[in-house]
């Protein structure tokens, strides 16, 4: 690796951990739709970054898996803020999340496995914060109920995350 991408991985990874601080802003609906939206964009992102980079089965297996859930999520996401005048979602990933799938493109082959499976143990964290905060301080019932349904299923991505990880030898 150049000095020039070092550079620029750090300069990345520094921008990461200091917006990492805006998941306390969801509490509010507008928040929490643009926030959780943006998530679900980025899962997509990174998820077909996976499908066309990766040779591991188990890696492209949960990658189709990100793909279907979360587009999922945000379609009913999408319906609920479409019947209410003041929530709009998200159309972009976040900042953060543009610059952690910039991280993976730079990976090949088995590398990239470890940190794309690194990657989702993070942003499940993440999302799955970002959730409970709102299913338990949310304003908006229908996002509430929203937030409380969906987590299961982003608990289940975070475990199968971390088996991932674990199998291809990155950090947890």
């Amino acid at each position: 690796m150049n000095s020039t991408t070092k550079a620029f991985l750090s300069g990345t990874t520094a921008i990461l951990f200091g917006m990492a601080a805006n998941l306390a802003l969801a509490a509010d609906g507008e928040n929490f739709v643009d926030e959780a939206s943006a998530k679900g964009i980025a899962e997509i992102e990174t998820a077909k970054l996976a499908l066309d980079k990766s040779d591991s089965e188990d890696v492209r297996s949960f990658a189709q898996k990100m793909i279907d859930d979360h587009t999922q999520a945000n379609q009913k996401l999408a319906e609920i803020a479409g019947q209410q005048e003041d929530l709009e979602i998200s159309d972009n990933a976040t900042l953060m999340d543009k610059a952690k799938a910039m991280i993976l493109q730079f990976r090949e082959g088995e590398n990239f496995d470890k940190a794309y499976a690194n990657n989702q143990v993070m942003a499940h964290e993440q999302t799955i914060k970002l959730f409970r905060e709102y299913a338990q301080n949310g304003e908006n019932a229908e996002l509430k109920q929203f937030a409380e349904t969906t987590l299961p299923k982003l608990e289940q991505h975070l475990k199968h995350a971390q088996e991932l990880a674990s199998t291809h030898g990155a950090k947890q």
